[in-house]
């Protein structure tokens, strides 16, 4: 299971991004694809089309999983412990969410979730090709 980022699930419908064929590679591999609805609530905040959104759920075979109170008290407990970032509280719920599942996080914005690698965080970094 591979518990993608919001800038993953942004990638899926981004014209000529070069994360496409990695996300073919995974589908072709038989690896199931999930997101947190932090993720999914993120990736709606749009710009987007209904047929964009209609394409990204439609990848997501393992769903969009609800966010619940374990997963809170994680992240919230991710946010204290990794110093209580501004502005990094999306990433500390994301990074509870795939934790509570023990799901990899695959995600372009490799800084900010490598500090949740020391307290258990599976990582798939996916390198932004410019």
């Amino acid at each position: 299971m591979i518990h993608l980022d919001t800038n993953i699930l942004i990638d899926i419908v981004t014209a000529h991004s070069p994360q496409v064929p990695l996300i073919r590679e995974w589908l072709s591999e038989g690896r199931v694809l999930t997101a947190s609805s932090v993720a999914w609530s993120e990736f709606l905040n749009g710009p987007h089309s209904h047929s964009q959104k209609d394409a990204v759920r439609a990848v997501l075979e393992g769903g969009i999983r609800p966010f619940d109170e374990e997963q809170a008290e994680l992240a919230s407990r991710l946010f204290h412990i990794t110093g209580r970032r501004r502005g990094s509280h999306a990433d500390c719920m994301i990074a509870a969410a795939a934790l509570a599942k023990r799901e990899v996080v695959a995600t372009r914005n490799i800084r900010d979730f490598q500090r949740f690698v020391p307290h258990g965080l599976m990582l798939e970094a996916i390198p932004s090709i410019d």
